[in-house]
């Protein structure tokens, strides 16, 4: 915990983000977690993921506390088996329109799943995974609304196709905004205030200086998205408010990012828990938290939520809002 002293004298605590994971630790929770998995032919893959979440956020500590994670393993897999059950029914039905000669409608029925699973494994993931997380008993909590999510959504995904991708930076901006002022910490709210033509300008400049300098940019692109998605988040609560601030440079994310390479190259990739360990450590450590909200006095205020299908869905598609 950090101290910072006042214009009137006082001293004041500035609560600092942490991360504690030990690279041999989580290692062996992904190697038995991948040893397992094969032998169930993926089926233990919802209990994987539920130990990997586990130690990651107990791992995660901020003002002295640790995180904690209270998703289970058969609650994933309740979600995994529902998840598998929309996948199959999806590539069914494409077989089908293949086998009867109707394969031209195929690209339509992808864009019409993906307009509505996308948004529901979205809204369904964070309702479930963030009423799984807690601090000091305190729950997190997800209140976004599902419909006003697809608006969102569908909006911004017509957009960014019409202007052949163009319009990719604001919907990720209009995604992120809405998601993320819609988790709660017990009592506490978060905003995020991103704009899309910043946004834009931040990522067509380091596209351009990334292929002028044939890739060297690449590192300080990072750091400002990094910084871009740190620096607009906050927590309110009753008036007063946490703000987040990136500390991490360029130069610090080109030294993290070689030595994670060199280090699963030399290993043919067994160094990835300590690759993935490094890289917790240093983004929370570059993380500073400003502001005058007392920790103490959040409330809880979020219910449990045990339905797990979005978050599996969200992970096998690979979708992150994030």
């Amino acid at each position: 915990m950090q101290q910072q002293h006042s214009p009137s004298g006082f001293v004041s605590h500035r609560p600092a983000l942490t991360y504690n994971g030990d690279g041999g630790t989580y290692f062996g929770i992904l190697l038995v977690n991948a040893l397992l998995t094969t032998v169930t032919l993926g089926f233990y893959y919802p209990w994987a993921k539920a130990k990997k979440l586990q130690y990651v956020y107990s791992s995660t500590e901020l003002d002295g506390s640790r995180f904690a994670w209270h998703g289970t393993g058969n609650e994933m897999f309740k979600g995994f088996l529902k998840t598998l059950a929309v996948l199959a029914a999806f590539f069914g039905a494409r077989y089908l329109l293949d086998k009867i000669g109707l394969g031209i409608i195929t690209p339509f029925l992808t864009l019409a799943v993906v307009a509505l699973v996308v948004p529901f494994a979205i809204h369904s993931s964070n309702r479930y995974h963030w009423s799984r997380t807690s601090w000091r008993g305190i729950r997190f909590g997800y209140r976004g609304d599902r419909k006003e999510l697809s608006g969102i959504f569908l909006g911004s995904f017509a957009l960014t196709v019409v202007t052949l991708g163009i319009y990719s930076s604001w919907m990720a901006i209009n995604m992120r905004n809405y998601v993320l002022s819609k988790i709660r910490f017990g009592s506490g709210e978060f905003k995020y205030e991103g704009r899309g033509g910043e946004y834009f300008a931040l990522n067509l400049k380091g596209f351009i200086l990334t292929f002028l300098t044939l890739g060297i940019y690449s590192f300080w692109w990072q750091a400002d998205q990094y910084r871009y998605l740190v620096d607009n988040l906050s927590l309110e609560h009753e008036g007063k408010s946490f703000r987040l601030r990136s500390t991490a440079e360029g130069t610090e994310f080109a030294g993290l990012l070689i030595v994670n390479a060199i280090l699963l190259v030399f290993t043919l990739g067994l160094a990835f828990a300590w690759v993935e360990t490094r890289t917790m450590s240093f983004l929370m450590s570059h993380v500073e938290i400003e502001g005058d909200i007392e920790l103490s006095q959040l409330a809880q205020t979020e219910e449990e939520y045990r339905d797990a299908m979005g978050e599996d869905m969200a992970d096998l598609l690979d979708i992150n809002v994030i």
